[in-house]
């Protein structure tokens, strides 16, 4: 090496080794000390604020309840952040990979006549839209836990919606019984007074008795069932400490009668449970292209500058590589397998969900139209006739034209009429409740989503727990 060589030489290793060292250094402090990325911000609940409650002494309404719900049920609360988490998901899924930096040395045992100093740098390019098709299914996770959230409000809504009209029919039954004690009282009076009279025996006496005891019984079953519905449209509405106060409303208030065409035209064209099916096939047929561009290779570009070689008498030097696997026995074969088999069970799925909806309406439906029609013959033709007949027999009573046995069974059919008259009309809003709320509920079920109404009691048959005459 002459001497305008090593004059260079040295005068490169002078400038370029602290350049190239504080390039370096600065590279790998900042990929260590950047900070990550911020998690998507936990959604509480942006679209309800919470309603402030009217005093006790108010009364509260449906709207009133419904709106604290949507803001106090944690089953929503989850289910935003359910929508944020995918949102966070679709913007990790199509970030690029990050470069990679380094140091390389070779030859560092040769005593300083062959080593190399050299910083490298390398990428990998994503090559078939593997990065465009990985948002494009994480865009379809989003869309289904959307759908899952519409479908988690109508869960909150049709829950409060049921409570609320279980809790207005008891308040009915607490009123029904106090009118029930009124009336085995005056039946009570009645017969004591024909028994001092030496009109009737003893045993009249007691019977009445006996019905004045049943009515008291019907009194504590009503509040007991008045409170439980209260607990329970506490626990939906999300407030469990609600105060008891009365729900303003007429639970007997007249409907528009609902068809079953049109209510279940209405149900196919808005179910979210239906919905999310089609979002997740839209999903599943992404994930099927997104599979298929697997194989096509990515590209890795490497760099390499060593500022010292002294191999080639300390001068700088470089090199380059680009690399791409060979798709010789992992073609993604399986992956590409599982995809599709996968998308052809999601569009089976979308067939099964609207089955499913056409099957849980139809016994729902039944259930609304038996209730409709004896609600309607209650109010028109049976509660009056009850009423009627027990004011006769009283009169017929009195004056010895009949005996205790046919009073009797004047009070009982009055006291079961009623009763039965305010099971219908339960039956009856339970079952428009399903219908309307797109036969979902269960709001506080597992993880909130048991969504079939088959399971609620408008659809089962059963009812809240109510009133039973005395006698049965």
């Amino acid at each position: 090496m002459d001497v305008t060589s090593r004059r260079f030489s040295k005068n490169c290793r002078s400038r370029c080794a602290p350049a190239v060292w504080r390039c370096l250094a600065a590279l790998l402090v900042g990929i260590v000390s950047a900070p990550c990325r911020a998690e998507p911000p936990v959604l509480l609940n942006p679209a309800a604020e919470v309603v402030p409650l009217p005093p006790v002494e108010i009364g509260l309404t449906l709207d009133q309840l419904e709106a604290t719900a949507l803001a106090s049920n944690p089953s929503i609360c989850r289910a935003y952040n359910l929508v944020a988490a995918a949102r966070g998901n679709w913007v990790q899924v199509g970030l690029k990979p990050n470069p990679s930096v380094g140091y390389e040395g070779q030859q560092l045992g040769s005593g300083g006549l062959a080593e190399q100093h050299g910083v490298f740098f390398g990428q990998e390019i994503p090559t078939g839209g593997k990065l465009r098709l990985n948002r494009a299914v994480a865009q379809g996770e989003i869309l289904v836990a959307q759908q899952q959230l519409a479908a988690q409000r109508q869960r909150v809504l049709t829950d409060v919606r049921s409570s609320y009209y279980r809790v207005l029919v008891a308040q009915r039954q607490v009123g029904l019984a106090e009118e029930l004690i009124e009336v085995a009282d005056e039946g009570s009076r009645a017969v004591e007074a024909l028994f001092k009279a030496s009109e009737v025996g003893r045993v009249d006496v007691l019977q009445s008795q006996l019905e004045s005891e049943q009515a008291q019984i019907l009194r504590q079953d009503a509040r007991n069932a008045y409170e439980a519905a209260w607990r329970e449209l506490a626990a939906v509405v999300g407030v469990p400490d609600l105060p008891v106060q009365t729900l303003l409303g007429d639970p007997a208030a007249p409907s528009h009668e609902l068809q079953f065409e049109a209510t279940l035209s209405r149900l196919l064209a808005t179910s979210p449970e239906l919905s999310g099916a089609v979002a997740d096939l839209q999903r599943a047929r992404r994930a099927v292209e997104r599979a298929r561009v697997e194989p096509i290779p990515n590209v890795t570009v490497q760099g390499l500058v060593n500022w010292i070689d002294n191999g080639i008498g300390g001068k700088p030097d470089g090199g380059v590589a680009i690399s791409v696997p060979l798709p010789l026995f992992d073609r993604n074969q399986g992956a590409i397998m599982r995809a599709e088999r996968e998308a052809a069970a999601a569009s089976y799925a979308v067939t099964q969900t609207e089955l499913d909806l056409r099957s849980r309406l139809a016994p729902v439906y039944e259930a609304y139209a038996n209730a409709r029609n004896q609600t309607e013959r209650y109010r028109k033709t049976i509660l009056p006739a009850a009423e009627e007949s027990l004011e006769l027999t009283r009169k017929m009573y009195g004056i010895g034209e009949t005996n205790y046995i046919g009073l009797l069974t004047a009070q009982r059919t009055f006291t079961q009429t009623n009763v039965n008259y305010l099971d219908a009309i339960l039956r009856l809003r339970q079952a428009e409740v399903a219908m309307e709320g797109l036969l979902l509920s269960g709001s506080l079920g597992s993880n909130g989503e048991s969504s079939s109404a088959t399971a609620s009691p408008a659809s089962r048959g059963a009812t809240a727990p109510q009133l039973r005459g005395p006698g049965r």
